[in-house]
């Protein structure tokens, strides 16, 4: 079995099982708006670091996955010009709106990656954070990324799934174990098989999650598909098992 085919089947192991779905009271499928919130001040990062040093005094910045920017903004300056990719519209306006509001040209361009990308222009370095968990065919995603730069490629991702935040919870209130994998090391795997010798870095970063209990409880009820009466007991979950303050991060480049 070759690497981009373990990527496919891990991710296929996070499925929702169909008995817990079909009850669920509405989709778990959600993302708190504290997880796209443009700080004015961006905390640099080994991510930030690898996208601006592959910058000139100006350059141009394409966000794949964008929602409200900070991978592009946090390279502005140097560059001037910023394009962003979202198949989520609220996600796009965010984007132009904090471009307008730094100054910096902007484009956006509403749609799934990589289907968009015939109609999306290159730029001097393209940048994808938090996505590649998304993706179960990764190889034409990562293709499209390296086919749109001209000078590098940036990718941040958690060095766990997103969603092993959510194992403990999954346990308590279903009995149902989450997978381990895959992992930044799959991800470089897959990309060692597509000919591409990149780079990688471990770090830890701020974890951002929603600080309002009640929020908090509310966004986990419906991501653990239980029904609106049982947000008291999540709520009382959340209390006895606080997020970490941080997390673990993989941040994965290679140039073109």
């Amino acid at each position: 079995m070759n690497a981009a085919v373990r990527w496919r089947d891990a991710l296929d192991a996070w499925s929702i099982p169909e008995s817990i779905l079909a009850q669920a009271p509405q989709s778990p499928w959600i993302h708190p708006p504290v997880l796209f919130e443009v700080p004015d001040v961006i905390t640099m990062s080994p991510s930030h670091d690898r996208a601006r040093e592959a910058l000139n005094e100006t350059g141009s910045v394409l966000d794949v996955g964008c929602g409200g920017g900070i991978a592009a903004f946090a390279c502005t300056p140097p560059a001037t010009r910023v394009l962003g990719v979202d198949h989520q519209s609220e996600m796009l306006i965010m984007f132009a709106a904090e471009a307008a509001r730094r100054g910096v040209d902007v484009e956006t361009f509403d749609g799934f990656w990589p289907a968009i990308a015939a109609d999306v222009p290159s730029a001097d370095v393209v940048t994808a954070h938090h996505v590649v968990y998304n993706v179960g065919d990764i190889v034409p995603f990562l293709t499209a990324l390296s086919d749109h730069a001209h000078r590098r490629v940036v990718l941040e991702m958690p060095q766990q799934h997103p969603l092993a935040t959510l194992s403990g919870a999954w346990e308590h209130f279903w009995q149902l174990t989450r997978p381990t994998t895959p992992t930044p090391d799959d991800l470089i795997d897959v990309l060692s098989e597509m000919g591409i010798a990149a780079s990688s870095e471990l770090w830890s970063g701020p974890m951002r999650v929603e600080t309002n209990l009640d929020q908090a409880a509310h966004f986990t009820r419906i991501r653990l598909c239980l029904a609106p009466e049982r947000e008291g007991e999540v709520r009382e979950y959340l209390a006895a098992h606080p997020a970490p303050a941080q997390r673990e991060l993989a941040t994965i480049w290679w140039d073109v």
